[in-house]
């Protein structure tokens, strides 16, 4: 049973993509297949995984607009997850489903495709692009959950009230059976007041779980796309790797919960 989990905020700086790869290579130490699909026209969370996006000739993109088999496209990754990768190509899908009948189900469909060819996906991440779109709303339909990091530096959580009003729009129209399994705090410094505060207000605000633990910020972060791997690669001991494993434990005890009745 293949667990599809969309990674969402329209903001953009929130580690969102950090939170992809880390934890996809967190899931995959644990011993899980992972699939990490990027939605992201810029094409971070492929660039990052070591993959040029400028040489690849096929990408999601095709997927999406061209019903390429998904299989021909997936790569696998040094970090022991397969990639879906995106290149700047993925910037014209968004004209070109618009105007298709039954756009938001195109990515449930690429999903239920490697699930029927029996790809043995435990996970698939989604990596949604930092807007609320046809490929964030695709990603939703396709979605079990969906987790959302949240910056813990700045009043970042006043864009979560309207990522959940597409998660209700969702619901009623394209997947009644999307659930939020609740926000990530990301960039993290347990010093400061602030911090605290904004994570305290979020949870009472949207009254949505808090996964923890809460993801420090450091350094180290930014030096791993540089090496094309997850932090758990290049920086393995880490405050920041220690906290995407935990992160990953308690995600994988979450999807073994009773999924809700709509």
């Amino acid at each position: 049973m293949t667990t599809t989990l969309a990674i969402a905020n329209q903001k953009g700086g929130v580690a969102k993509t950090t939170s992809v790869a880390s934890i996809g290579a967190a899931l995959a130490e644990l011993g899980h297949t992972v699939l990490l699909v990027d939605l992201d026209p810029q094409a971070c969370l492929t660039f990052s995984l070591g993959i040029d996006p400028e040489v690849l000739e096929l990408s999601v993109h095709h997927v999406l607009t061209q019903g390429v088999d998904p299989l021909e496209v997936v790569i696998e990754t040094d970090d022991g997850v397969d990639l879906l990768p995106a290149t700047i190509e993925l910037a014209r899908a968004e004209a070109d489903l618009l105007t298709r009948t039954g756009r938001e189900h195109v990515l449930r469909g690429v999903v239920e495709a490697l699930e029927e060819a029996d790809a043995g996906y435990d996970w698939v991440l989604l990596d949604c692009p930092p807007s609320l779109g046809v490929l964030t709303v695709a990603a939703l339909t396709a979605a079990d959950g969906v987790l959302v990091p949240l910056q813990c530096e700045t009043l970042s959580h006043r864009g979560v009230g309207q990522l959940l009003d597409t998660v209700h729009d969702v619901r009623r129209f394209t997947n009644r059976d999307l659930e939020v399994w609740g926000v990530l705090p990301t960039l993290y410094d347990g010093r400061t007041n602030h911090a605290r505060t904004v994570l305290e207000t979020i949870s009472q605000t949207y009254d949505l779980e808090v996964v923890e633990p809460p993801i420090p910020k450091t350094i180290k972060f930014a030096e791993a796309p540089a090496a094309g791997r997850s932090i758990l690669a290049t920086s393995r001991t880490s405050k920041g790797a220690q906290a995407y494993r935990a992160v990953a434990a308690n995600l994988v005890t979450r999807s073994q919960r009773p999924r809700a009745t709509a």
